[in-house]
């Protein structure tokens, strides 16, 4: 219903922009020229007054409509959730509304038909009621704005105020975004250090947390905070990165300086786009590529040289990860390399520097803010890589250095800790939070550090 109603004001607000435009021609007489706005301006007011109040009614029912459905299901069959946690209810609500809507569940009965009657039943009348008020909507927008298109009316500015509030709207979604990622991962943090203790999460060297409440403690409610140590998660995560960073860094690197001061137009042409597919292919590719070339060559070399080398290893993910990111380095590499001014590169060569001193002593400091940054956003994508690691490193916790034993890494943990229908008051579950949060706390302090250096050469070169 949300999809057809959107298309719909699509459609009204092309047509209507066309309305509006001959409205304030005809206004004139064609004479363009007496008008106070632009034609176009003036079919863009009566556009955005028609469709926006109608939209963003709509967009409010999509956001508000399921919980207000599912309240209603919940007071309807009271009595047959009262003996269920809050887990069976969301599961019960969820099942409910799949059979409603045509979807696919595991296990029915006659409650969760009754249900789904219910479901449909509420949803179709939300759905008759939000089209009969952004039709009524639009209807009074279109009226108000027609009759307000007048030469002397000034359109251009009404538009231009909606349009500065709809990019302050913008701006505030994603700092709000943002915000509302921090004290989520903050608070549910909290709630597990109140069970495992800050000093056993972040120094211990065992991580294990599926067998959190499993053995004697289980049935009593205790859990184990010996096997929350995120040390072997962290020397993982760092082991891999640094093998996609040795592979990464200086090829991206050296591909873009040759693309940009040594290849001919017609290299640059066909190298540029072609190394630019490599960040096209979906990482699951790359994951089957390590999993069934990359891991299978490396264990069958380590056996030739008397090694002994893992089916699922550090080693194998981190160089087609590598890989993957190769294009990040080398097309942001090569654009701040190009930004370098040519006066510079023509005042080394003046001072009798060949063409590699002039890249190493002048190009490369110019371009180092830019270069930090694709490394940083490099070493970002390495970190939140999941799919690679899972095929190629596997899950296991180990503690090593060893590139040729298997490893797991962060943010793979917080994909098993979250899957499936899970508990949020438990240690498990919290668990990946408190991964979340020490993750960003890392990553914001990279950041810090990039900007500090950027800083620092900017100054320089200014």
């Amino acid at each position: 219903m949300v999809s057809y109603l959107v298309l719909a004001l699509i459609a009204l607000f092309i047509v209507v922009f066309f309305v509006g435009r001959s409205r304030a021609i005809a206004c004139v007489d064609g004479e363009v020229a007496k008008l106070h706005s632009l034609p176009g301006q003036h079919g863009m007011f009566l556009a955005l007054v028609s469709a926006g109040p109608a939209l963003l009614a709509v967009i409010v029912w999509g956001i508000i409509t399921p919980g207000i459905e599912a309240s209603v299901v919940e007071n309807r069959f009271a009595a047959e959730l009262a003996g269920m946690g809050v887990p069976q209810v969301e599961a019960f609500l969820r099942d409910a509304r799949a059979i409603a809507f045509g979807g696919v569940v595991g296990f029915t009965d006659a409650t969760k038909e009754a249900a789904a009657a219910v479901f449909k039943s509420a949803h179709a009348t939300s759905s008759w009621v939000i089209l009969v008020v952004a039709a009524a909507l639009a209807v009074a927008g279109f009226l108000w704005a027609y009759s307000r298109i007048a030469p002397a009316y000034r359109s251009r500015h009404v538009v231009e105020r909606i349009v500065r509030v709809f990019l302050i709207v913008c701006s505030a979604v994603a700092i709000l975004t943002t915000i509302g990622i921090v004290l989520s991962l903050i608070f549910e943090s909290f709630r597990f250090f109140e069970q495992v203790p800050f000093y056993k999460f972040l120094f211990g060297t065992h991580w294990s947390p599926q067998s959190a409440f499993t053995g004697a403690g289980a049935q009593a409610g205790d859990v184990n905070t010996e096997i929350f140590g995120i040390v072997p998660l962290f020397v993982g995560t760092l082991l891999i990165t640094l093998i996609a960073m040795l592979v990464a860094a200086p090829v991206g690197l050296m591909a873009a300086i040759y693309l940009s001061d040594y290849a001919s137009k017609q290299v640059r042409a066909v190298a540029k786009p072609v190394l630019e597919i490599l960040a096209g292919i979906p990482t699951v590719v790359y994951g089957f590529f390590a999993a069934l070339t990359v891991a299978p060559f490396f264990r069958n070399l380590g056996e030739s040289v008397g090694l002994s080398v893992a089916s699922e290893s550090a080693l194998a993910a981190g160089i087609v990860m590598g890989i993957m990111i190769i294009p990040f380095v080398s097309s942001l590499s090569d654009d701040v390399i190009n930004a370098v001014p040519q006066s510079l590169r023509d005042g080394s060569a003046g001072l009798g520097a060949t063409k590699s001193e002039t890249i190493r002593k002048v190009v490369i400091p110019a371009a180092l803010p830019g270069i930090v940054s694709a490394m940083l956003l490099a070493v970002s994508r390495a970190i939140g890589e999941t799919m690679i690691v899972v095929m190629a490193a596997g899950l296991a916790a180990n503690l090593t250095l060893n590139p040729l034993e298997a490893v797991t890494t962060v943010t793979v943990q917080i994909v098993t800790l979250l899957v499936g229908d899970q508990e949020f008051d438990s240690a498990k579950t919290l668990a990946a939070f408190a991964l979340g949060l020490v993750l960003f706390c890392i990553t914001l302090a990279l950041n810090i550090v990039a900007l500090r250096v950027v800083q620092k050469y900017r100054e320089q070169y200014d």
